[in-house]
C-alpha cells in the first residue's frame, strides 16, 4: 500500500572507530603495511609493479614468514597489495633499461605512498577507504582465473590465448558478488539471528538451485559441487583480508576420486558439516560488501542513515523496517535533536504523520511509536494536536498510557476512524496474521453495532479495511457484516 521497500534489512554497524581497528588488524593488510614501511631505495620492482623476485625472501623474512614457496608467495600477495592501496608508489621502469646485468628486464623504483601516513595520521574514514581499496584487489585476485598450465596458454609468438581460459572476467565477479549478497542477507536474516556461520553447500546451492526445484538432479548437485570448490578457494583468499571467518572444506574430502584417503579421513564423519567448509561475515565483512553493493547502485539501508534527516523522511524510512531496527533509528534521531528539543522533535513527527496518501496509515503508527520513546518532554506537542481529525486518535492514546490528566474524551467518530487507520497500517506493515486477526476481532468487540457504523467513516482506506476484516474475522456472522459494511463504502465513496 505505501512508499517501495528496501531490497535489504537495514544493517547495524560498528562505529567507523571500530571498523577502523578492525581493518588495521587485518593479517593481510597487517602484512602489507610492514612491508610498505620496510621497502626502501633498495627495492626494486617489475613493470607490473611487483617485487623482484630475488627480493622476496628477504621480504618473507621481514613477515616472520617460512623461508619456503609459500612464505614467498604471500610476502608478493601483501606487497601487491600494498601498491594497489597506495601505501607504496611504484615507479614504473623506463624503456630500454636493463641489459646484461639484469637480464634484459627493466626495474623501476618504489616509495612510500600518501596513503601510509594516513594509516596513523588520518582518521577511520580514511582508513577505511584505503582498506575498502584493498577489498577491491582481493576480490578481483579472488575472481581471477585458475591456470593449472600456464605454458599452455602461451603461443609459438609469446601471446597469451585467453580464448583458452574459457573464462569471463564479469560472470565471476557477479557470481561472487551473488554468494556475498546471499551471504550479507543470511548475516542480517530475522534481525539479526542469522549470525552463525553458514553451511558452505548451503550457500553454493542458494547460487545454483533453481528455487522452484524440489529433488536437485545430478546435474545440479554437479555444478553446487564444483561451486563449492571454488568457493573454498575464494574464501581462502577472502579471510585474511577481514570480511570473513573462514573454516574451509576439509582436505580429505578433495582427495581426487581413485586416490587413497589418509587415515584421519576414515575416521571422519560424513554427517559432521563443518567438513565441507563454514564461513561467517565479520563486522568488517558486513561493512565492506554494504560499501560494494552501494556503490553497484543496491539499496543497503544501515540503522543511522536517517538520524539527520527529516521527520517525514524518517517516517517514510522505517516503515517496513523490523521492529528493532526501526526502534533504534528513531532513538539516534531523537538523540540528534537533544532533550531541549524533544518538544520540536514531537511536532515535526507529528506533522510528517498527516496526509490521506496510502502510506500515511502507517506513518501515524510509526510516529505514535516513535513518540513512545520521546519521553514525556513531548507532552505539549503531542497535547496540541487532540483537536486534529487525524492525529487526536493517537495523541489521546499517548495521552493515557502515561497516565495523564484532563485527557478529553474521544467523539466516536473518532474511535471509529482511530480504528479504520490502525488496522490499514496494520495490513501494509503486513505483520503475523494472528496478531492481526486479533487485532480485527478486538477492535469491532469494542463497539456494539461496529459495522453498522463503521462504514460511514471518511478515511481513504475504509473499505479496504472493512473487506480485510471480512476474510480475517473468525466469527462469520461478524464477518459477513464486515463484508456488507465494505460494500456500503463502497457505494458511498461512489466506487
Amino acid at each position: 500500500m505505501s512508499a517501495e521497500r528496501p531490497s535489504l534489512p537495514p544493517v547495524r554497524l560498528n562505529s567507523e572507530a571500530e571498523l577502523a581497528r578492525d581493518a588495521l588488524a587485518a593479517p593481510l593488510f597487517v602484512r602489507a603495511v610492514r612491508l610498505a614501511r620496510w621497502a626502501g631505495p633498495d627495492s626494486r620492482v617489475g613493470a607490473g609493479g611487483e617485487l623482484a623476485e630475488d627480493q622476496l625472501p628477504a621480504a618473507a623474512e621481514h613477515l616472520a614468514l617460512p623461508a619456503d614457496e609459500d612464505g614467498a608467495a604471500y610476502a608478493s600477495e601483501a606487497w601487491r597489495l600494498a601498491v594497489d592501496t597506495g601505501l607504496l608508489d611504484v615507479t614504473d621502469p623506463e624503456e630500454g633499461e636493463g641489459g646484461e646485468g639484469t637480464g634484459g628486464d627493466a626495474e623501476g623504483t618504489v616509495t612510500a605512498g600518501e596513503n601510509l601516513a594516513l594509516l596513523t595520521g588520518g582518521s577511520p574514514q580514511d582508513v577505511l577507504s584505503i582498506w575498502l581499496d584493498g577489498l577491491d584487489a582481493v576480490h578481483a585476485d579472488a575472481t581471477a582465473p585458475v591456470l593449472d598450465d600456464f605454458a599452455d596458454l602461451v603461443g609459438e609468438d609469446g601471446s597469451i590465448d585467453f580464448d583458452a581460459l574459457d573464462w569471463d572476467p564479469e560472470a565471476e565477479a557477479e557470481f561472487l558478488d551473488g554468494v556475498l549478497g546471499n551471504l550479507y542477507l543470511l548475516t542480517l536474516a530475522d534481525n539479526g539471528a542469522g549470525e552463525g556461520p553458514v553451511p558452505l553447500p548451503a550457500l553454493a546451492a542458494s547460487m545454483i538451485v533453481p528455487d522452484d526445484m524440489g529433488e536437485p538432479t545430478d546435474d545440479i548437485l554437479e555444478q553446487v559441487s564444483e561451486a563449492m570448490m571454488r568457493l573454498d578457494d575464494q574464501f581462502r583468499l577472502l579471510e585474511p583480508i577481514g570480511i570473513v571467518e573462514y573454516h574451509p572444506v576439509d582436505e580429505a574430502l578433495l582427495v581426487e576420486e581413485g586416490e587413497a584417503a589418509d587415515a584421519s579421513a576414515a575416521g571422519a564423519d560424513d554427517e559432521d558439516v563443518t567438513r565441507y567448509g563454514m564461513v561467517k561475515l565479520t563486522p568488517l565483512g558486513l561493512y565492506g560488501i554494504r560499501a560494494r553493493m552501494l556503490e553497484a547502485g543496491v539499496d543497503a539501508p544501515a540503522v543511522g542513515d536517517l538520524a539527520g534527516k527529516g521527520a517525514d523522511v524518517l517516517l517514510d524510512g522505517i516503515a517496513h523496517y523490523p521492529e528493532s531496527a526501526a526502534r533504534a533509528e528513531v532513538k539516534l534521531w531523537l538523540a540528534g535533536h537533544g532533550g531541549e528539543g524533544a518538544v520540536a522533535a514531537a511536532a515535526e513527527l507529528l506533522a510528517a504523520a498527516r496526509g490521506t496518501d496510502e502510506g500515511a496509515p502507517l506513518r501515524r503508527l510509526h510516529c505514535q511509536q516513535a513518540l513512545a520513546l520521546a519521553g514525556p518532554e513531548a507532552e505539549p506537542a503531542v497535547r496540541a494536536v487532540l483537536g486534529d481529525p487525524e492525529l487526536g486518535g493517537l495523541s489521546r492514546v499517548w495521552l493515557a498510557e502515561r497516565g495523564a490528566a484532563d485527557v478529553p474524551a474521544p467523539p466516536e467518530d473518532m474511535i471509529f476512524w482511530l480504528a479504520i487507520d490502525t488496522i490499514a497500517a496494520q495490513l501494509d506493515a503486513e505483520g503475523e496474521l494472528d496478531e492481526l486477526q486479533g487485532l480485527v476481532e478486538g477492535l469491532s468487540a469494542q463497539h456494539s453495532g461496529f459495522f453498522d457504523e463503521v462504514w460511514r467513516v471518511d478515511h481513504p482506506a475504509t473499505a479496504e479495511v472493512l473487506e480485510a476484516m471480512g476474510r480475517l474475522h473468525s466469527d462469520k456472522k461478524a464477518a459477513k457484516d464486515a463484508r456488507k459494511a465494505a460494500f456500503k463504502a463502497r457505494s458511498r465513496a461512489g466506487g
